[in-house]
């Protein structure tokens, strides 16, 4: 049986840019499920003759241990300051990417690149202190986004470095009994391996990220993301069986490669997640910080029960 909590605070505050969502259409036909979906217990359908229990906890990094995508929208305003990037042109102040924009955006376009260019193709191209009228040219314009984009990516490393961000509620608590009971720990994610590395030395400490039995990034594996590849890797590096394996993971991509890799997933979902279709978790939380160890392993035998 799935377990599920619900969010009772606002998980979208209020726009404090001058960017309408409503002069994006395309962004206005995404549609996304109500989390009351989750109000009520759901059978799972895990197979009973499926014997499960909990050997390994492997977590995703981005959305799971470190809540990313703001810090990714405040490097991208930060540059956008930096170079006075103005979209459209006759804006009186620098482009500032809102929350409530954002968290729609970064689900449907992914990478920063991508990003800026669908952007600035939809509302024209800026001006900035890199290009006093608009760049015209496919190289003008790929310098912009390049230039641009390696500004954010230090900017947001300085962040994460910083000292001021922390793991996400529960989750140090939870790697630290885990290991305690002598189950083994992993890290998949899908994003580049030096910036999750930056991430897991920062915020759950060298110490805990050089302990883990498995970590595994987008570079280790030819598919990402809802391919099941890198999970069925960490099952092999961890010589476990991916029926005793838990994911946590916090969209319904990670969601999609965990079950197509035969892992029970557990979903702890963010303000840019929170809407999407979770039915094939376990649970859903809001975060880690009322789930313990033995919480996870009531889980896994509870659904082979119910089934």
């Amino acid at each position: 049986m799935a377990v599920s909590c619900s969010h009772s605070s606002i998980l979208f505050p209020p726009s404090t840019s001058s960017v309408g969502f409503n002069r994006f259409p395309r962004l206005q036909t995404l549609r996304f499920k109500s989390r009351n979906v989750y109000q009520k217990a759901r059978i799972s359908t895990v197979s009973a003759s499926s014997s499960r229990s909990l050997e390994a906890l492997i977590f995703d990094c981005d959305g799971v241990i470190l809540e990313s995508e703001n810090l990714h929208r405040q490097a991208y305003n930060d540059a956008f300051a930096h170079f006075d990037v103005r979209c459209p042109p006759s804006s009186s102040e620098s482009l500032n990417w809102s929350l409530e924009f954002y968290d729609k955006f970064q689900n449907l376009v992914g990478g920063g690149k991508p990003k800026m260019r669908w952007y600035f193709r939809e509302n024209g191209w800026p001006t900035s202190t890199l290009f006093e009228s608009p760049p015209e040219s496919d190289d003008d314009r790929a310098k912009l986004i390049d230039t641009l984009q390696d500004w954010k990516t230090e900017r947001y490393k300085e962040i994460i470095k910083s000292g001021s961000v922390e793991a996400r509620p529960g989750v140090i608590r939870l790697m630290d009994e885990a290991r305690a009971a002598g189950k083994k720990l992993a890290v998949c994610s899908a994003a580049t391996k030096s910036s999750v590395i930056l991430c897991l030395e920062n915020l759950i400490q060298i110490e805990r990220f050089q302990g883990l039995d498995c970590f595994l990034a987008g570079d280790d594996v030819k598919e990402k993301k809802p391919d099941p590849s890198i999970y069925i890797t960490a099952a092999e590096k961890l010589g476990v069986s991916v029926n005793d394996c838990l994911v946590i993971e916090d969209s319904v991509i990670g969601l999609q490669a965990a079950t197509k890799a035969g892992m029970s997933c557990v979903i702890t979902y963010t303000s840019s997640t929170s809407d999407q279709d979770f039915k094939e978790a376990i649970a859903v939380y809001p975060d880690l910080t009322n789930v313990s160890l033995k919480d996870l392993e009531t889980l896994l035998q509870t659904i082979v029960t119910a089934a």
